[in-house]
């Protein structure tokens, strides 16, 4: 069933877990997941970025094909769909509207002003309809590089004052993480992190989680994080298969085989993420 993130997230922070999030970018993507996390009976968050919306077709079509699936494969874990580093409004409205239950607002390349009054605009809307709010400060690097250049980070001061001024339900906050594969030692400062969530005092997001190890994902997770963002991994491990198989069957042209081919592999990272953040068999 669909719910709002808050009872998870507040569970999540008392029992010292995280709730994984991953990216769905198709039909097959969300029936998969569902399954995987369903057999971990985790809580599972699905997000989907404004960019894998257009590919879908439209914030309606992502709502109808999460609910029809849980309801026919007959999903019983709590699953929040949340829309992804929206960086806009109307992006948001559209998703809330559409039935999402969860949505992150991503002005964080603007100024610190704008980004208060954009994410405000946003938590109005979405309080009123008892939706879930996200947003980011500081800049999380996409091409896995730069993690040490601290103009990326998130600053302490602000970050409390962003929280303050919007209220927000949870905060993703820039400490060296990236998107992608990381590309070089990561450098994520826990110290920062920590300092953040004592003075931000609200639920932390991960992004980029993605070939982090256990160790620095309990690390993230003692300092306050309840959500942790998946994409790259799963990504990577579905078209390794998927060549494979394609390498091995040169005569398929079936899209649906060729789709399943990378069902087990894609499974298989999200057992062991549920399992390295703690999520699994919790509910």
């Amino acid at each position: 069933m669909l719910v709002n993130s808050n009872e998870l997230f507040n569970a999540a922070l008392k029992e010292g877990y995280a709730i994984p999030a991953y990216n769905v970018n198709n039909l097959e993507w969300i029936k998969f997941v569902l399954e995987a996390c369903q057999e971990d009976n985790s809580p599972v968050i699905l997000a989907v970025t404004p960019k894998s919306i257009q590919y879908f077709g439209g914030y309606k079509v992502v709502y109808n094909v999460v609910n029809s699936l849980i309801s026919e494969l007959n999903i019983n874990i709590p699953v929040v769909l949340h829309l992804d580093h929206a960086n806009d409004f109307d992006s948001c409205k559209k998703a809330i509207d559409a039935g999402f239950t969860s949505v992150m607002i991503d002005a964080s390349l603007k100024t610190f002003e704008q980004n208060v009054d954009i994410t405000n605009k946003v938590m109005d809307y979405a309080k009123k309809r008892g939706v879930n709010v996200e947003a980011e400060l500081g800049v999380i690097k996409t091409d896995g590089y730069g993690i040490n250049d601290r103009a990326y980070y998130s600053d302490l001061e602000n970050s409390k004052n962003f929280v303050i001024q919007t209220g927000i339900d949870s905060f993703a906050p820039s400490i060296g993480n990236v998107h992608g594969f990381y590309k070089e030692n990561d450098n994520l400062d826990f110290d920062l992190l920590g300092a953040i969530c004592k003075e931000v005092k609200i639920p932390l997001v991960l992004h980029g989680g993605s070939n982090l190890d256990e160790n620095k994902l309990k690390a993230a997770i003692f300092c306050g994080v309840v959500k942790v963002n998946f994409n790259t991994d799963l990504m990577h491990a579905w078209s390794l298969a998927v060549r494979e198989y394609l390498k091995k069957n040169v005569d398929v042209y079936d899209p649906r085989k060729i789709i399943l081919s990378g069902e087990d592999a894609l499974k298989e990272v999200i057992h062991k993420k549920n399992c390295m953040i703690g999520s699994k068999n919790r509910k």
